[in-house]
């Protein structure tokens, strides 16, 4: 345990932020990284509860008071190891997971609770920093083949599992480069694009072979690749966006988040000199409140917007816990990212009516009006009473309302899978109903987190592995019909 009085004596302290106006200045990571010190602090926080709630929160089931354990006793070592036990890429989930485990910490019932995302990067930060993640390549083939369709968390976290335990396994990119939204549906201010580089070397190394530019179902029939590979894994996320059926979608200057994202993220890259969506000086909506719209956000402020305006249809959440999401779930309260710190004006409860036309054939706003009516747990409903509508002005509409489901109909008609929900049918061993073919991730669960992505490509690994040789060794954290905590 660390120090048995130190969730009493310790103060919480959150990981500070680079100052607003240095960090708009440039595409860097916009936290800062916290001296050894003061993250070992915060791991003396953990109480080593009887009953580790945290570990209810986390699909991946880390061991974190192990790790927070090691971290106050100043034994990074060991804490990388326990980390990695049970977390492929612990620097992607530092960096990008909403850290379901801390609202389930049981010192969040009196207190701000262990801050046990930003010691997991820390820990990660440290492991690379000093040379700690080397390759483990399999000390014998067993001379099966798998092909994983997908590189996003998943399918990477799928394909490092079985490389290691000892199969030959090829992963399929249709973009140019490896790592999925990763790679391109997060912007560089949320996570350097150098941690992805520096895994796929990793498992290189190890022997995952990796194919880019491969548009399975298109490039590469389905059918074709599962009579070449002893099995496949389907891993290629939910990328079918949600569209708005409104009066007006047709006009120049409305965008979904993807294609505004991506485009920023191939300029930092080095692909494209400038964006082809841009929002400098322009008066930028963006319609949506998660992740996504604030990634948008962001990246507009970054480019120079004149104006920017956030339109959620929900309510604004409370400030505290709704008794509809009681501890240890993840509770409906009010968010505000860095994105958020950073400016821009951010409605709450509003529905679009339509898009305006500037006689061009040009968005110049929007036809609002605000949502009279929510459920008890706080949430809208969007066929409810509305208000007087209003316009909000606006000459670039981007659209991030979210994901509709697996944009890839080549090789689900390829081969003869239904989909299920937001994604693809699969039983709780992530088979689907053709022998050899497995579906992780976002492509069978709808869109999620990357927690949930990285834990699924770990347990489907392990089915895969089952069905390949007869039994497993590998780690099934979840099973495909896993929930979060409600």
């Amino acid at each position: 345990m660390p120090d048995p009085w130190g969730f009493h004596t310790i103060p919480y302290e959150p990981v500070r932020r680079r100052p607003v106006p240095i960090r708009l200045q440039d595409w860097g990571e916009v936290y800062e990284r916290p001296p050894a010190d003061v993250v070992q602090r915060q791991a003396g926080r953990c109480m080593d509860c009887g009953v580790p709630f945290c570990h209810g929160g986390c699909p991946l089931g880390n061991l974190i008071p192990d790790w927070n354990d090691l971290v106050w006793r100043d034994d990074w070592r060991a804490a990388a190891e326990r980390l990695h036990a049970t977390n492929n890429f612990p620097e992607f989930t530092g960096r990008l997971c909403p850290a379901p485990c801390e609202p389930a910490c049981v010192l969040g019932l009196v207190a701000p609770p262990v801050a046990i995302k930003s010691v997991e990067q820390a820990i990660a930060d440290r492991a690379y920093e000093r040379g700690w993640v080397v390759p483990q390549p399999p000390d014998r083939l067993t001379g099966r083949t798998v092909a994983v369709v997908g590189s996003g968390p998943a399918g990477l976290a799928a394909a490092q599992q079985l490389t290691r335990a000892g199969h030959t396994v090829a992963v399929y990119e249709r973009d140019d480069r490896i790592g999925g939204l990763l790679r391109y549906g997060i912007p560089d201010f949320k996570m350097d694009k150098a941690l992805v580089d520096a895994r796929v070397a990793q498992m290189t190394a190890e022997g995952t072979v990796f194919r880019t530019g491969v548009d399975v179902g298109v490039d590469v029939g389905a059918q074709e690749l599962r009579d070449r590979y002893d099995a496949v894994v389907l891993a290629a996320g939910a990328l079918r966006q949600r569209e708005v059926p409104l009066p007006g979608r047709e006009l120049a200057g409305i965008h979904l988040a993807m294609e505004y994202l991506v485009q920023g993220n191939r300029v930092q890259a080095g692909d494209l000199d400038s964006p082809p969506i841009d929002a400098r000086d322009r008066r930028v909506v963006i319609m949506g409140g998660g992740d996504t719209a604030a990634d948008c956000l962001g990246t507009a402020h970054r480019q120079g917007a004149a104006r920017v305006v956030q339109l959620d249809l929900h309510p604004r959440p409370p400030a505290d816990r709704h008794p509809e999401t009681p501890w240890p779930t993840w509770p409906l309260v009010l968010r505000e990212s860095a994105s958020h710190e950073e400016g821009g004006d951010r409605e709450f409860a509003i529905r679009t009516l339509r898009f305006l036309d500037d006689g061009a054939g040009r968005v110049r706003g929007l036809e609002v009006a605000v949502l009279l009516e929510s459920t008890p747990d706080g949430r809208a409903v969007r066929d409810g009473a509305i208000g007087e509508p209003f316009v909000v002005e606006g000459d670039l509409v981007l659209l991030a309302i979210g994901f509709d489901g697996p944009d890839c109909d080549g090789v689900v008609d390829g081969l003869g899978l239904s989909r299920s929900g937001g994604g693809l049918a699969r039983d709780v061993s992530y088979a689907t109903g053709v022998p050899g073919v497995f579906v992780a991730g976002d492509m069978g669960r709808g869109a999620s987190l990357v927690v949930w992505a990285i834990a699924e490509g770990r347990a489907c690994a392990a089915a895969v592995d089952r069905w390949l040789t007869g039994s497993t060794h590998l780690p099934a954290p979840v099973s495909a019909h896993a929930r979060p905590l409600r």
